[in-house]
């Protein structure tokens, strides 16, 4: 049986999650998932959300991350962070697995 080890959330990120669920009076979970699609091949779907039953939770400071166990193989290794660019700002996934990516970073192959 192989073991897949989950992604790092970084500090900035839980903060950044922290200060979306005090603006909305809610304690959603950040939900990273990996779908089919985009120009790449997969896509990164990031929601707020409850947990479900088999999710993979990661808790920090502040926050929960939440990864369903089809999407977990796929983002193995990776680091979830959040950036503040001059274009916006958003979470971001670095993600060792993937072999190429597209130019707005949410879309990947593998």
């Amino acid at each position: 049986m192989s073991l897949t080890l989950p992604p790092k959330v970084t500090t900035r990120a839980y903060e950044r999650l922290s200060e979306i669920n005090a603006a909305t009076g809610e304690a959603k979970a950040l939900r990273i998932a990996v779908e089919g699609g985009g120009c790449s091949g997969f896509q990164y779907d990031i929601t707020l959300d409850e947990p479900a039953s088999d999710d993979i939770v990661l808790t920090g400071t502040g926050g929960t991350v939440v990864i369903d166990p089809v999407s977990l193989p796929f983002l193995e290794n990776a680091v979830i962070d959040f950036t503040e660019e001059v274009i916006g700002a958003r979470f971001v996934i670095e993600n060792p697995n993937a072999t190429s990516s597209c130019g707005c970073g949410t879309s990947f192959s593998m």
